[in-house]
């Protein structure tokens, strides 16, 4: 009988739960959903019932014909069953690519070209929507759908029975998972994970778990196909956690699932968290019990967290705002509580962890980095990626050594605090953070949802805004909240639901400044969503 391996230096996707079962086989998986492939398995299973899916799964994926170091491209309906489907591939040695279900068919056609004829575990939506236009036999070795039938595709539930077979471990540094950047500056790039890497995220996760003392539910909404997912899995499924996982991000469902369930531990993305504020009215009082709050994958700001925390009934809740990059894992981090939320300076991103990780700042222009002259961050640490696949050129050209250069700028305070201003690629002239100016208004008018400052086609700085209900925004209002700060563009206002994002939820700024650059929509009305009395771009009131 197959012997689970032991070694946390390394992460195994496709037998930690195995793993795990072995002690706390009978934690629960609590689900929002029914998952598209195990329609039967409800929305309450067990780790040990996690488990036998992912080897169930993996047993019908050999049959297939998936074999070890094969890529297998995952990309379907967005569904919880996406975690059972990638841990299954990397069961048999397969290397699971996880592509977004919010990616449009062009750019997985592109995708899956890079990845070389890979196998594609996907469902009958997908093949019948965005990717019925793709030449999917020559993109291909396979195509497998875990939902409905398809006449090119290989049906999941036809191969129920497979004979049983161990897993496949591969070495510790080939290539183990793929995951995708947030694609806010195009096509997304394929980070290649390997075991070692992914055991040194784990283990700083692992970390952050052990200081919470008792045993608290956590509800998580994270995307699927993040490497945080499966990390997060691991750990938690590890330490014996009881899990609640939700798909629907709508505040009014959230808020009735954490009423259901009232979790210790709260994730998402900071993105969720400000959308979420509205349901801090709720009289049920959703996040009464949590007292640990957790936002990755972005900078969040401080008026969000300073609403939860008081939202909370926990004696002393804590906010972590963890500082990591897709290529790198989590890099620094810091904590917040009731007291100091709100005074906190949005741009600080905390401490490295000693002994995992270490940043520095080099110099852009020959001027000392500071707020004033941010510099690049780079950063050091054992989770750095082996590559971005089929971009090595591309992956080399931020490497300096044992540093990765992230393409972020910022400063180091006196306290030795690092202060993340902006993206290299989102740098306003005239501005010294759109991050931190950002924060300032949002404190400032609780009617909005959203704000992002973008640049014009002059480089001008244009900020959109949106505001809960869709309701017109207060010009007085707004002239009196950026008074005080630099010059702006007059305000674009759009539906939330409109603007460009990512698998994570962030804006991707590059692709929302474009839009804003097109040519006013022949045929636009007066009472679409721009209510504002500008131009569509806001370009003209700068």
């Amino acid at each position: 009988m197959f012997k689970v391996p032991k070694s946390r230096k390394f992460l195994h996707l496709g037998v930690v739960s195995e793993r795990a079962a072995e002690k706390y086989g009978d934690t629960p998986i609590t689900l929002d959903h029914d998952m598209d492939a195990f329609p039967e398995a409800g929305r309450k299973l067990t780790v040990a019932e996690f488990a036998g899916h992912v080897a169930d799964t993996a047993d019908r994926l050999w049959a297939a014909g998936v074999r070890p170091s094969e890529h297998v491209a995952v990309h379907k309906t967005s569904s919880f069953d996406i975690t059972v489907l990638a841990c299954a591939a990397a069961r048999i040695g397969a290397v699971p690519a996880m592509l977004s279900p919010h990616l449009d068919g062009e750019t997985i056609g592109r995708l899956l070209q890079r990845l070389e004829r890979p196998t594609l575990l996907t469902d009958e939506a997908k093949l019948t929507g965005s990717l019925a236009g793709l030449p999917l036999t020559g993109l291909t070795a396979r195509v497998v759908t875990v939902t409905g039938s398809h006449p090119d595709a290989v049906c999941l539930t036809d191969l129920e029975g497979a004979p049983s077979r161990g897993p496949v471990l591969l070495g510790p540094d080939q290539p183990a998972l793929m995951t995708h950047t947030s694609g806010t500056t195009g096509i997304p790039k394929l980070v290649v994970h390997s075991a070692r890497s992914l055991g040194a995220r784990g283990n700083w996760q692992d970390k952050v778990v052990s200081f919470i003392r008792k045993r608290e539910t956590v509800a998580m909404h994270v995307s699927y196909v993040h490497s945080r997912m499966y990390l997060g899995l691991a750990v938690l499924q590890m330490r014996g956690m009881p899990m609640v996982f939700m798909n629907d991000a709508g505040p009014a469902h959230v808020a009735d699932m954490l009423v259901r369930h009232r979790p210790g531990v709260l994730e998402t993305h900071p993105n969720s968290f400000l959308e979420w504020e509205e349901m801090l009215k709720d009289p049920r009082r959703p996040v009464s019990n949590v007292k640990y709050f957790n936002s990755t994958f972005d900078a969040i700001h401080p008026s969000t967290m300073h609403k939860f925390l008081h939202a909370s009934d926990r004696r002393s809740p804590v906010f972590l705002q963890v500082y990591g990059q897709s290529e790198c894992g989590p890099l620094a981090a810091r904590t917040y509580r009731r007291r100091n939320a709100l005074k906190a300076d949005g741009r600080c991103q905390g401490y490295p962890t000693p002994g995992m990780t270490k940043y520095r700042l080099v110099s852009r222009g020959g001027a000392k980095p500071s707020k004033e002259n941010p510099g690049y961050i780079d950063v050091s640490t054992a989770g750095r990626a082996l590559t971005y696949y089929g971009e090595q050129e591309r992956f080399g050209k931020q490497v300096i050594g044992e540093w990765w250069r992230g393409g972020d700028v910022g400063y180091r305070t006196k306290w030795g605090c690092l202060h993340l201003l902006d993206r290299e690629v989102d740098v306003i002239p005239g501005i010294e953070s759109t991050l931190e100016l950002e924060d300032a208004v949002l404190h400032r008018l609780d009617e909005l949802t959203e704000l992002v400052i973008v640049p014009g086609p002059d480089r001008r700085p244009v900020p959109v805004v949106c505001t809960r209900g869709d309701k017109p925004l207060d010009p007085e209002r707004w002239k009196a909240a950026v008074a005080d700060q630099p010059a702006l563009c007059a305000p674009v206002q759009r539906r939330l639901s409109d603007l460009p994002r990512t698998a994570t939820a962030k804006i991707r700024r590059l692709e929302l400044a474009r839009q804003l650059a097109e040519p006013r929509a022949p045929g636009r009305t007066a009472d679409e969503p721009q209510q504002t009395a500008l131009d569509r771009t806001g370009i003209a009131a700068c």
